[in-house]
């Protein structure tokens, strides 16, 4: 039951565009005895079927540049054979820190440009 609430959560935050593989692996991680390896792997194998709708719902919306898309995916293949190969050789609890630096650096920067566009939305209203 657990996993499908993960799911479900995953899913929506996908959908919004913010990150729901970052959720399903940080909710995998807590939620679960998975290994790091296996979570993230786990979250590659949801990322296909979640894209997929995704991309069916942004072609009928027409949100999708099309020439940005191919050179992003082109880079991010070679990126992630090699990433797979750094994280193959990476021992579990260390793969974990590394993602809660990743998570953390995310948050830092986040809140970081929430209070950018707060200041500017003032400055703004104020002239």
């Amino acid at each position: 039951m657990g996993e499908i609430i993960i799911g479900i959560v995953s899913g929506m935050v996908a959908a919004l565009g913010m990150g729901g593989g970052t959720i399903l692996i940080l909710l995998l991680g807590i939620f679960t005895e998975l290994k790091q390896h296996i979570i993230q792997g786990s979250n590659l194998i949801f990322f296909i079927p979640t894209s997929i709708v995704a991309i069916i719902m942004n072609v009928k919306n027409k949100t999708i540049n099309y020439k940005n898309a191919l050179v992003i995916i082109i880079s991010g293949i070679i990126g992630a054979v090699i990433g797979c190969e750094i994280s193959f050789n990476i021992e579990n609890k260390k793969l974990k820190k590394i993602f809660g630096i990743f998570l953390l650096c995310i948050a830092i920067f986040e809140i970081y440009d929430f209070f950018r566009q707060y200041i500017k939305s003032k400055k703004e209203n104020n002239n």
